[in-house]
């Protein structure tokens, strides 16, 4: 994080990192430079260090300082989407013979990339639970380079003790890399905790508003990050100009709108909880949570996701997601209205009959920033 926003406020970071005053019409917001290349000043001479907009845009410069600013981080990469990020992260990270530590409850499409497409060229990956520090030790072989978490989970809302974990990292010479979309640099910060690297689907709650996809790296590390950024140009896979203004647009409203999933969510998790239909809920902020307490002390709130399993299994809960009315049917999360879905036909398909597979009568909320007792109603009459 530049000086000028280290001693600022997370709201103010959010505001005003990377986003400069144009210097021609002193508009306070950057503009949208939708162009591929730039004229140069003789061969060689680059204004601004700008010649071709795979490699560097203006206004993806911009999201990219404001999300190493938020993060804490030294260096912020912007991507196509979320899993380019993860592509460019594990090829720049690995070799043919490397091994990975992964979640027992990871995003369907991050295993699928470990499963399908990375294991293709040579690496080795292992299933951890890594709530349970001893289980990622467990884990490791000593071809062992990267450990990957969650933290809350996709979909069952685990949490992982991000300083714990970054301890037997550190002992066993392998990277942290931390999956934040769930909660957000406003909620939880990886790279203060002792993370290597923080990863964003800025499609989430960065974007915020269901209407652009994105992904993004934040490190600490200067080398790395030159590292990464080599790979980024040498992919291809980047943030396109429309796309980086959409995410940096929505940043400005993410503490607030953070404020108020986590508050919402509580609410609706309070009526699951009393609901006889409901057989479990799963939710960090709720104190019979296993990660409850490691949850309070590592993020500002519980967040907006809430995963619940009732009875009647599978044909149950896909009912429940077909009946509700203000929860949109729909993949996806963190936009300000509410989705619901069942992950198990839905996001989380591709790990079917595999360690990951999630439970047949589970159902996934992401809770809006709606009326609470609209919500609340919905699904009421959703559950009958």
């Amino acid at each position: 994080m530049s000086d000028s926003h280290s001693t600022q406020n997370f709201e103010t970071v959010a505001i005003h990192a990377g986003n400069t005053a144009d210097p021609l019409t002193g508009a306070v917001v950057p503009p949208i430079y939708q162009v591929s290349t730039y004229k140069q000043d003789g061969v060689g001479g680059l204004r601004g260090g700008y010649e071709y907009s795979r490699s560097a845009n203006p206004t993806r410069t911009a999201l990219e300082e404001n999300l190493a600013a938020l993060e804490g981080g030294r260096r912020g990469l912007a991507f196509a989407s979320g899993l380019a990020a993860e592509d460019c992260l594990l090829r720049t990270l690995l070799a043919p013979g490397d091994h990975v530590v992964i979640p027992n409850d990871a995003y369907g499409g991050t295993f699928r990339l470990f499963a399908k497409v990375v294991s293709r060229w040579g690496v080795e990956w292992s299933v951890a639970d890594t709530s349970d520090p001893e289980s990622v030790r467990a884990a490791l072989t000593d071809r062992t380079k990267v450990i990957w978490v969650e933290t809350p989970s996709n979909p069952l809302l685990g949490i992982t003790d991000i300083a714990a974990v970054a301890q037997i990292a550190r002992e066993a010479g392998a990277r942290l890399v931390v999956d934040n979309t769930f909660a957000s640099p406003y909620l939880q910060q990886p790279l203060a905790l002792g993370a290597d690297i923080v990863v964003h689907s800025m499609t989430k709650y960065m974007g915020g508003h269901s209407d652009v996809v994105g992904g993004a790296l934040v490190v600490n590390d200067d080398a790395l990050g030159e590292e990464l950024a080599y790979h980024q140009n040498a992919m291809g896979a980047v943030a396109g100009p429309f796309d980086s203004w959409l995410v940096l647009r929505g940043i400005k409203t993410l503490a607030v709108r953070m404020d108020r999933h986590s508050e919402n969510a509580g609410k609706v998790t309070e009526m699951l909880t009393r609901h006889a239909r409901v057989t479990r809920v799963l939710y960090p902020g709720l104190p019979e949570h296993p990660g409850h307490e490691i949850a309070a002390k590592q993020m500002r709130a519980f967040g907006g996701m809430v995963s619940f399993q009732v009875e009647g299994g599978e044909e149950a809960a896909v009912e429940v997601c077909n009946r509700a009315k203000l929860f949109t049917l729909g993949e996806s999360l963190g936009g300000v209205e509410s989705l619901i879905e069942h992950p198990g036909r839905m996001t989380h398909a591709s790990v079917a009959g595999s360690a990951l597979e999630v439970p047949a009568d589970l159902v996934r909320l992401s809770v809006g920033i709606e009326s609470a007792d609209d919500l609340v109603a919905d699904l009421q009459q959703a559950l009958g």
